[in-house]
This record gives C-alpha cells, sequence and structure tokens, in this order.
C-alpha cells in the first residue's frame, strides 16, 4: 500500500508531496513542519467503498483522495471525509463515523477517512453481482473508465444490453447511442436495421431504435438529457444539450422541452422536435419533394429536411454540396460536412 505525506512550510506557504511505499494499511498521512522544525502529523485511514453521509458541512472539488484529506487535516472542524472517486467530490463531516454507525453506509465508487486506526476494518469490496441499471449507476459505484459496458436495465432480458459509456464529459455517466468518426461504417439504413441497431461499439455504430425505445418507457418516473458533441475539419468542437429527451411509439418520435442555452452549437435540432423517425425505405417527413432520407443519404428525424442530419454520408473533408454530408448548420453552415460527432442519453 501507499502512504502520502503533505509537508506544509509555514514561511514560505510551499506544498511538498512525498509517495512512500508501506507495507501496512491504506493510509493518508498529513504531516505540518514548522520553521523550528517541529512536525505535528494528523493521519488519516481509509475504508474503501464506504461514506458517511449525515453530517457534511463542505463540498470541494479535489484532484485526488490526497488533496482531500489534506483539507480535513487542515480545517479544525473537519472530523472526517468522503471521497468520491469519479466526480472528485471532497465532502468534509463535522462527525465520524463512530458517533453515527447509522450513517455509514455502503458508498460504492466513495471512501471514507477519519482518524481511527480500526476504520479500515470496515472497508467493503466493491460488489461485482451488482445489477447496474445504465452508465450513470456505473460512474456514481466508482467504474470512472469510458468504454464498453453491460447495462440491466428493466425490460431486458438477463443478458442487459451492451452500451458505450462516455465517463468523461460533462460529469461523466452517459450512454452513447450513436457515433460518426471515419466513415467505416455506412449509416444509409432500412427501418429494420435501425431498430436493431448496426455498427462497432468501439467504433462507429447506431444503437437501435427499439433499445432507445425500451430505455425510455423502463420507468415513466425518470427523465433523460440528451448531449450532441460535434467536431469540424479544423478540429473545432461543440456541443448542444435538450432536457426531457424520449424516442416513443411505432415510429420513434423525437421529443424533448427544452434547449439548454449554453450550449455552443445552437439549436438546431429545435426544427426536428416532435418528428418520427424517417428511413429510406420508410418516409415520415413533411417533405413534399419526396422522401428526406432518400434525397440527403442518411436516416434522421426530418422536418423538410435542413437543419440536422448527423446520420448522413460520411465525407472525408470540410466542404460539400448543398445540405449533403453530417449536417448540423447552425454551427457549420449548409455548405460543410462534420469531421465527427455522437449523440449520448443519461439520466436527470
Amino acid at each position: 500500500m501507499y502512504q502520502y505525506i503533505l509537508l506544509y512550510n509555514l514561511p514560505k506557504m510551499a506544498f511538498i508531496f512525498t509517495l512512500l511505499m508501506m507495507l501496512c494499511a491504506s493510509q493518508v498521512s498529513c504531516c505540518e513542519t514548522s520553521c523550528g522544525g517541529l512536525r505535528l502529523e494528523h493521519k488519516l485511514f481509509s475504508a474503501d467503498h464506504r461514506a458517511l453521509v449525515n453530517s457534511v458541512y463542505k463540498k470541494k472539488t479535489a484532484a485526488s483522495q490526497v488533496i482531500c484529506g489534506r483539507e480535513c487535516s487542515m480545517d479544525p472542524e473537519c472530523r472526517s471525509v468522503n471521497y468520491h472517486k469519479c466526480r472528485k467530490l471532497c465532502e468534509l463531516s463535522t462527525a465520524t463515523r463512530r458517533e453515527f454507525p447509522e450513517a455509514f453506509v455502503e458508498g460504492q465508487g466513495s471512501v471514507y477517512f477519519d482518524a481511527d486506526e480500526k476504520t479500515p476494518l470496515f472497508s467493503l469490496a466493491r460488489n461485482h453481482s451488482t445489477r447496474y441499471l445504465s452508465c450513470e449507476q456505473l460512474f456514481d459505484a466508482g467504474f470512472c473508465s469510458s468504454g464498453v459496458y453491460t447495462i440491466h436495465p428493466h425490460g431486458f432480458d438477463k443478458g442487459g444490453l451492451r452500451v458505450d459509456c462516455d465517463m468523461a464529459t460533462d460529469d461523466g455517466g452517459w450512454i452513447m447511442f450513436q457515433r460518426r468518426q471515419d466513415g467505416s461504417v455506412d449509416f444509409y439504413r432500412t427501418w429494420a436495421e435501425y431498430q436493431s441497431g448496426f455498427g462497432n461499439l468501439s467504433g462507429e455504430f447506431w444503437l437501435g431504435n427499439d433499445n432507445l425505445a425500451k430505455l425510455m418507457s423502463d420507468n415513466l418516473q425518470v427523465k433523460w438529457e440528451l448531449r450532441v458533441d460535434l467536431m469540424d475539419w479544423g478540429n473545432n468542437t461543440a456541443w448542444a444539450k435538450y432536457q426531457d429527451f424520449t424516442i416513443s411509439g411505432t415510429k420513434y418520435t423525437l421529443s424533448f422541452s427544452t434547449y439548454d442555452v449554453n450550449s455552443t452549437a445552437g439549436n438546431a435540432l429545435g426544427r426536428q422536435n416532435g418528428m418520427p423517425f424517417t428511413t429510406k425505405d420508410n418516409e415520415n417527413d413533411i417533405w413534399q419533394g419526396g422522401n428526406c432520407a432518400n434525397f440527403f443519404h442518411g436516416a434522421w428525424w426530418y422536418k423538410d429536411c435542413t437543419s440536422t442530419n448527423l446520420n448522413g454520408r460520411y465525407y472525408p473533408y470540410r466542404n460539400v454540396k448543398f445540405n449533403q454530408g453530417i449536417k448540423w448548420n447552425l454551427w457549420v453552415g449548409r455548405k460543410q460536412s462534420l469531421k465527427q460527432c455522437s449523440m449520448k442519453m443519461r439520466e436527470i
């Protein structure tokens, strides 16, 4: 195990971190040194997957549990801390587990610290049998790395649903349901193919309209938000976010309540709100000139074909014909196609 020591030099107001290899139980050790050479040592012992929930008086962002422990050692009110690994959240408490044992609970992904050397005895192992319902639940349980996981939402069989979780963007916990990045997968597909999904979760893919509708119909009390991430050929990025996002009905109708005004890409999806899905063999748009999916070589919640088309034909360059390619017109205009894009959803 490792012991971390913080040396605080009062005259110079400088912090020096030293990492020492130890053969003892996990602990954080914070030491203060004055110019006279007096060293006062304050050790904090950890319990994995635990948290004290009733006495938090201050919350701070901390890059590591060492820094979180340091914050507690420097605050005279602090008697224990919870550190949430993925969220980098440090919670300072005015009490300890011994005072409130009923509030000392299991907290997958959280580490609890106090000055009691018996605290490590209360560590819990990661519960590998837990069937997490979403990427958000995985994130809260301490799974901080983006990648492919199996989730077990209600309504799916015992095998659950394999999804790509984005744990890095915007506080993590996102279920990815679309990604375009290199043109390796053809998105000009049939209704049946978009129903079931296609592609590779580690590359380009569409998760499947049936899966999206089932996820959102699982529990009407759960609300979802949608995030769209975009990249142009200059590697500039932008994003758009929408609240109360749903895909519903036999035509997989798109709906949302509000657009996040802090978004940087513009509300190009606004025209598609309330529209059913259209593919080359199942037209549900309102364009009088024909099927938008055929004309713009894609599949989408088209209204009159313009504004957005993130499932359009992939072009390995920027400039294209009018409204062709991967489109988000309010950001790049009508004659530019995007280099990359992704769509993801998370519980609110």
